[in-house]
């Protein structure tokens, strides 16, 4: 079995039995085609349905089967890149704005859950950790930021003794958390907002992969067995959009991440790992990322990797680096082992923006698309009714692309993530 093929593993065998939506067998018309069954594409036609547009769905596989169904599941405020580097790439006051629309993203989620009636184990709280005296410098100047600039009160800094005593390893040296982030079951929150989305009147089809698309006058996608004629086309692949939109794909980095998940620890037992019950990432470029399921298992992932290699190995790797943090583990049986491609851009700033006036793309979230991937999704339809600003400040964020061909691509990111792997060791 393949690292893609194990994708959603633990979600997918806990979830209760999907909705099965058709494949797409026929021509049809709609005003805005979507391209991508994930939380970004799910958002982006929940949205637009709400409004009253007619949305088709394309989805190559079925809803959540990528990025948006397997991940994590923490739903973070802020971006990847950190709010100092994207004031770097756009100012102050659009950096505030995209500091803004993350707020705002995390807000979304918790509307949608009670709106919707999404059952997705919602739990608040995140830690970002420290591992040694540079990152607690990195996050002390991050909390100054935070509270003196953008007067968020939403985070504090959590000293040593304090993290050791919510969570049960001495391995971080400080904390910052933060009370609205949280974590969730993406999988059912994907399938919940797509759900939503056809109770709006969308058109959703799976197991139809969208093969190209002219833009030349009206917009024509054409899928395996049909097409779609639109006025307005969402392009929301993020990694799989490659034979799409070749463009695209060059301006992001497929990165190989896995996850794995205990057997049920009991409440008390999970408690004691992480007290306070918030979803916990490290400082680290290669960095460890874990939190606690409803059924009380722990769920410990990681980025591994340029490519899917052999699972049992990629398995045993990743309970190696759980067995650094958590040693006490060392006799929990392994349930469930998945994962898969993840979009990260160079800057590790969301990419989204306009191929054509009315063709437009969102991709690049590098970690963060629980939370940013649904707000982006209201700012597509907001710049589709006429109201572009929120998403204009998001497309000026500039991004390189990434030279040579796929092998060319490979090659540079191996050497980036050596180069990222020795300086996490500094």
């Amino acid at each position: 079995m393949t690292l893609e093929a194990a994708a959603s593993s633990y979600y997918g065998a806990t979830a209760p039995a999907p909705k099965r939506w058709p494949a797409l067998t026929e021509s049809v018309t709609c005003d805005v085609c979507v391209v991508g069954g994930g939380i970004a594409g799910c958002s982006t036609a929940l949205n637009l349905a709400e409004r009253g547009y007619q949305v088709v769905l394309l989805e190559a596989r079925h809803i959540g089967w990528g990025a948006s169904g397997r991940s994590g599941g923490q739903a973070l405020v802020g971006v990847a890149a950190g709010q100092s580097a994207i004031e770097r790439l756009v100012g102050a006051a659009a950096a505030r704005a995209i500091w803004d629309a993350t707020l705002a993203g995390v807000t979304l989620i918790k509307e949608r859950i009670v709106k919707h009636s999404i059952a997705c184990d919602w739990a608040e709280g995140h830690m970002q950790v420290a591992l040694k005296a540079r990152h607690e410098r990195e996050l002390q100047a991050e909390l100054a930021m935070l509270q003196d600039r953008y007067r968020y009160d939403g985070v504090r800094y959590l000293p040593r003794d304090e993290v050791c005593a919510l969570l049960a390893t001495t391995r971080y040296t400080g904390a910052l958390y933060d009370v609205n982030s949280g974590h969730l079951n993406p999988l059912n929150y994907t399938r919940g907002i797509a759900a939503a989305a056809a109770r709006r009147g969308t058109a959703v089809f799976e197991d139809t992969r969208a093969l190209s698309f002219d833009s030349a006058s009206a917009i024509r996608v054409r899928t395996t067995n049909g097409q779609v004629d639109c006025q307005f086309l969402a392009l929301c692949g993020n990694v799989y959009v490659g034979g799409l939109a070749p463009a695209l794909a060059r301006k992001i980095l497929p990165l190989a991440t896995h996850i794995v998940a205990t057997a049920q620890l009991g409440a008390e037992h999970a408690r004691r790992l992480i007290a306070n019950n918030s979803a916990v990432s490290d400082m680290n470029w290669v960095l460890d990322y874990f939190r606690l399921s409803a059924d009380h298992r722990l769920l410990f992932g990681g980025r591994v990797g340029l490519t899917a290699r052999d699972p049992s190995a990629i398995t045993s790797a990743t309970r190696a680096r759980m067995l650094q943090v958590f040693p006490q583990l060392s006799e929990a049986r392994i349930d469930y082992s998945w994962g898969g491609l993840v979009d990260v851009t160079m800057n590790r700033a969301p990419h989204f923006g306009r191929l054509t006036p009315c063709v437009y793309f969102l991709q690049g979230f590098s970690g963060h698309g629980v939370a940013l991937a649904g707000i982006a999704g209201n700012l597509v339809a907001d710049a589709i009714t006429g109201v572009a600003e929120r998403f204009d400040v998001f497309a000026r964020l500039p991004h390189r692309s990434i030279p040579g061909g796929a092998g060319t691509r490979r090659t540079l990111l191996a050497l980036a993530m050596l180069y990222y792997h020795v300086r996490d060791l500094l």
